[in-house]
């Protein structure tokens, strides 16, 4: 395990939510933590490839997707990781958290103004109203959550209510 790689890893997620815990307090949005973050995964994921479990550690592992799974920006690159997630998991599945897959592949689809597949993408409309963006063939989203050790839907916008978006007042490029 590289535990450097690790470490790095795990150090831009603190950050990464940091800005985010202080964004729900203060309604300021720093885009320049997701922006920077990216950067550095791109450079990651150019030397090493995507970081597997082998690799960086369970921990770090998540982490990674979570920072792309933030890098709404750059929605090529989350198409990349995306890719690189899907082949590794198919070759070895105890490199990657196919439960990653899933978030992943739904926040591609969003960006792309796309029906999502799991239903784990939520927001908050205009009207202040909270729910599921659109879901292709939800009456089979639960068969398709449970292939991905996903909770069932009930479950999950259950427990998605009780997050609430982050009342954004300024946003820092």
């Amino acid at each position: 395990m590289n535990k450097n790689l690790a470490k790095i890893i795990n150090k831009m997620a603190v950050i990464d939510q940091k800005m985010r815990r202080r964004a729900m307090k203060t309604g300021i949005w720093d885009k320049r933590i997701d922006k920077q973050n990216t950067l550095k995964m791109r450079r990651i994921v150019k030397k090493y490839g995507w970081p597997m479990i082998n690799m960086a550690g369970k921990k770090a592992s998540k982490n990674a997707w979570l920072l792309i799974q933030h890098a709404d920006h750059n929605l090529r690159f989350q198409k990349y990781c995306l890719n690189l997630m899907e082949k590794i998991y198919k070759k070895n599945p105890e490199e990657i958290l196919k439960a990653n897959i899933a978030y992943l592949k739904d926040r591609v689809l969003v960006n792309e103004g796309k029906k999502q597949v799991f239903g784990t993408q939520f927001y908050t409309n205009k009207k202040g109203i909270f729910g599921s963006r659109l879901i292709k063939d939800i009456k089979n989203v639960d068969k398709r959550r449970k292939k991905y050790g996903l909770p069932s839907f009930d479950k999950y916008k259950k427990l998605m209510k009780n997050y609430k978006a982050v009342p954004v007042k300024k946003i820092v490029k």
